[in-house]
């Protein structure tokens, strides 16, 4: 399975989905999670989180350094990391610029796309709605979108979560590629002079 990438919006299935393809992939699965109970409304979410996932996984509470976290879990864990979009807000908070913090996801997503067992990634997919007033909320839209941007260019596969469904996202190249003609047909690269 590799590096999958889930994105989607609040409540779209994303995380449901991501502990149904932790649980198939067979073995040991260690959660790494970035969100910390801040409020109730936070640990409540928490609370809905872990009890959606079975006893036995075990939870590496991570709200800053995913490659410390990533590469303190073994080797043959499969590993189920929610969520970059906490993730990010957290960096954001400490005051690092847009640069760190990208150059922190390229990082991280290297060595999860580089481990030997499946590693799920859960994102909110934040920019689809209308552009937010404030200058902090439109600068995390964008970063988050980078950022995963860098994650799903990592990925083996990435999709996005909508109602409870999915939709593959292919690699922009492959797109280019089909509507071109240049990964099918005749070796003189797809053109049709009939």
């Amino acid at each position: 399975m590799g590096l999958v990438l889930l994105l989607g919006g609040t409540r779209s299935g994303k995380s449901r989905l991501a502990v149904r393809l932790a649980g198939a992939a067979g073995g040991p699965v260690v959660v790494i999670a970035t969100g910390e109970p801040r409020d109730d409304e936070m640990l409540a979410r928490i609370r809905r989180h872990r009890a959606e996932r079975p006893a036995d996984w075990a939870t590496v509470e991570e709200p800053i350094d995913l490659a410390r976290a990533l590469t303190g879990t073994p080797d043959e864990a499969t590993v189920l990391l929610d969520c970059l979009t906490l993730w990010v807000s957290n960096l954001m908070e400490l005051g690092l610029t847009d640069p760190e913090i990208e150059g922190r996801a390229r990082t991280a997503a290297a060595l999860a796309a580089g481990r030997r067992a499946p590693t799920v990634v859960v994102s909110n997919e934040v920019g689809s709605g209308i552009v937010p007033v404030s200058q902090v909320a439109r600068r995390y839209a964008d970063l988050l979108g980078q950022v995963n941007a860098i994650w799903a260019e990592a990925a083996e596969r990435t999709v996005l979560c909508v109602a409870g469904r999915i939709v593959r996202l292919d690699d922009p190249s492959t797109v280019v590629d089909l509507l071109f003609g240049r990964s099918e047909g005749p070796a003189d690269g797809g053109r049709d002079d009939g």
